[in-house]
């Protein structure tokens, strides 16, 4: 993924797309109104990082060093068609019906002609492909993100937010409702997992250069990230974001 010539603030929105933690915690923090329970979220950041360095990381650059490139992309399309259910879901909810029919046809057209999501045809057809969860349905219902929080595991998020883990990677997701053994379970969520976190390889060294501090840079990158995604594209005021990371 390309990076040159992108502003600080649309790299900032990138990463948090992206997002994976890593990098040292700082012990020094000011709490503030967005991330008032810093010292559990910061605690939490640390675990995270040591579980990504001790085993995501290292998996990501062996599958990234050994899969081909249409392997990689193969793998990120079948799991974007699943995802595309839970997408076509939280349209509907947001009362945007043209966009949700889009995203069943989408499913429909990769999971038969795509051969099960491996190949995006829909793309090719015009069908976009959209960005929706039950956290920006909540937000789009008028209610506040409330204050940020890091899951063990699981990472960034708000309070608003969190209902997400479960309502769309669980209740939306089809792959709960196919019998399966476990261990191919656990295994299907963790060449997910991995297949991420190998896009994410290539921003860390840019990340390194715009921040001193990675918590406080993840945190703003999400919270004004999801607020642009709540507001369908609206901009958020680089100024603003900047003077909060100065105050860091």
């Amino acid at each position: 993924m390309g990076i040159r010539g992108v502003s600080k603030f649309s790299l900032v929105l990138l990463a948090g797309a992206l997002l994976l933690l890593n990098g040292c915690a700082s012990t020094q923090y000011v709490e503030s109104e967005r991330d008032p329970w810093q010292g559990f979220n910061r605690a939490m950041y640390g675990f995270n990082d040591g579980l990504d360095r001790a085993i995501l990381k290292p998996a990501a650059q062996g599958y990234r060093a050994v899969a081909p490139d249409f392997v990689e992309t193969g793998v990120r399309n079948f799991f974007e068609n699943l995802d595309d259910i839970s997408v076509a879901v939280n349209n509907l909810l947001q009362g945007k019906v043209a966009n949700s029919a889009s995203d069943i046809g989408r499913v429909v057209i990769n999971s038969t002609i795509g051969l099960l999501g491996l190949f995006d045809v829909a793309s090719s057809m015009g069908f976009t492909k959209h960005d929706e969860d039950f956290g920006q349905t909540l937000g789009v219902w008028g209610m506040d993100s409330g204050p940020y929080v890091v899951w063990p595991i699981f990472g960034p998020s708000s309070l608003r937010d969190s209902p997400s883990l479960v309502v769309d990677r669980i209740l939306l997701n089809p792959l709960t409702y196919v019998e399966i053994k476990t261990f191919e379970r656990v295994g299907i969520i963790a060449v997910d997992a991995v297949s991420v976190r190998a896009e994410l390889l290539s921003l860390e060294e840019t990340v390194d250069e715009i921040s001193t501090d990675r918590y406080t840079f993840i945190r703003e990158a999400y919270l004004d990230r999801r607020e642009f995604l709540v507001n369908d594209g609206a901009a958020v005021d680089d100024a603003e974001l900047y003077d909060e990371l100065d105050e860091e």
